[in-house]
């Protein structure tokens, strides 16, 4: 039985972010945190870290790399029956140089944007059995300069920057997409800025940072345990508040990306 324990999946939850928002939640007795991450090693101890410094039990590690679909799939079948209250994609890499996946996938388009997709999909039954429930897709404001019809870079040169404001653009967009799909099984689907945090990816796209990692975490920690998170849906959110997303509006494109993204499925 739960006794009213919720469950929460934080993906990249061993960077600065990512852990700071798995401690906020595993501060809140009532959550069940799971550090979904690819290094079994950091894993391990962002969860003796946050166990330490919460004295939260129940905070687990789970081995998952979004940017592949079947490392996600087995996650999901790790998961199968169990509750998912909350799912954040926090998970996101800017290498310097153009990089693919062994499935020929350009790297941060795989981990930035499909692996948002592939999570909500492969949890959504997860999702579906608390309902309601949620996501936070954890986007940016350093956003845009999508090209439909060059989502890999294959066609331009590949600068990393130029890559993860596309990225983040897609983010806000896929998360209207599947907030109108979603909204019916009682699932929102909301997205956020996070902060400016210095961080490795931060790092790796040549800023510093000016906001601590707490801060960075708390707009996402919001969505996840506040009533806005629930009530509202499609929405994209800045230090804890509903910013209009232009992205969001372009209906046409938001449909092309979504079917695009649907490929690779």
């Amino acid at each position: 039985m739960r006794h009213g324990t919720k469950v929460a999946v934080v993906t990249g939850a061993t960077g600065a972010i990512g852990k700071a928002i798995a401690r906020q939640l595993a501060e809140q007795q009532d959550f069940e945190v799971i550090v979904a991450c690819r290094d079994a090693r950091k894993g391990q101890r962002a969860v003796a870290e946050i166990q330490k410094a919460t004295s939260n039990p129940a905070v687990r590690c789970e081995l998952v790399d979004v940017a592949h679909l079947e490392d996600i799939r087995a996650f999901a079948r790790r998961l199968a029956g169990q509750p998912v209250d909350i799912l954040i994609n926090n998970a996101a890499v800017a290498p310097r140089r153009r990089e693919e996946t062994s499935e020929g996938i350009e790297v941060q388009f795989a981990t930035n944007v499909l692996g948002y997709l592939w999570m909500i999909q492969q949890l959504s039954d997860n999702l579906r059995r608390v309902a309601p429930s949620r996501v936070v897709n954890v986007a940016s404001y350093w956003a845009g300069g999508l090209v439909l019809a060059d989502l890999q870079f294959q066609r331009r040169p590949y600068n990393n920057d130029a890559a993860y404001r596309q990225s983040k653009q897609a983010d806000r967009m896929l998360t209207v997409a599947l907030a109108e799909r979603l909204a019916s099984d009682g699932i929102s689907v909301n997205a956020c800025h996070s902060g400016d945090v210095n961080s490795t990816l931060s790092n790796s796209l040549g800023f510093g940072g000016s906001e601590s990692p707490d801060r960075g975490a708390r707009t996402p920690v919001w969505l996840a345990t506040e009533d806005i998170g629930q009530r509202a849906t499609g929405r994209y959110f800045e230090h804890e508040r509903e910013v209009p997303c232009r992205f969001g509006r372009d209906r046409q494109a938001v449909e092309a990306l979504y079917k695009i993204c649907l490929t690779f499925c």
